[in-house]
């Protein structure tokens, strides 16, 4: 007969996994064996300046939280995996893939991201996107174009009307 302690210990995992789950705008499944324990703490030392993490939990019990949230990723769960939780939908995906292209042994292999199941393929342009703080720059950058644009054709404007006068006189 099972261990009542065990069981209850076992539920209280599968319930963490579910919630950080659903709390998570990116999840990625991926394979770390290889990988020495100094590279693991660098991609979590990585990770947790984005204010992510990654766990590693049994197959079982990630399946059953899965099962629980009505995900079916069955064929991506064989052999260890570990599985990254991010609050932001493309910045954990980049430090993952920019890690995976130092660290051949590390393989991204599914993703959840905004809710929805996405591929590699996907993850990997994901992983393309500037940051958040790149995009803003941009468009900052851009608005002070327009605006230094708009004062420059001001200043000329002013210009010709004060010419104008002057021929006027």
């Amino acid at each position: 007969m099972a261990n009542p302690k065990v069981i209850e210990k076992k539920k209280t995992i599968v319930n963490e996994i579910t919630e950080k789950i659903k709390e998570a705008q990116s999840v990625v499944f991926f394979d770390y064996s290889g990988l020495s324990v100094v590279e693991l703490t660098e991609l979590r030392k990585a990770l947790k300046e984005i204010d992510s993490e990654f766990k590693v939990y049994k197959n079982t019990l990630t399946r059953r939280a899965l099962n629980n949230l009505n995900i079916d990723l069955e064929n991506y769960l064989e052999g260890p995996k570990a599985i990254l939780f991010g609050p932001d939908a493309v910045a954990p995906i980049k430090v993952l893939n920019d890690f995976a292209k130092k660290h051949d042994t590390l393989e991204m292999k599914v993703g959840i991201v905004e809710g929805q199941i996405v591929g590699l393929d996907t993850l990997k342009e994901l992983a393309k996107i500037p940051s958040k703080d790149t995009l803003l720059n941009q468009f900052a950058y851009g608005l002070m174009g327009v605006v230094r644009d708009f004062a420059i054709c001001v200043d000329l404007y002013a210009k010709k009307l004060e010419e104008n006068k002057k021929e006027e006189l």
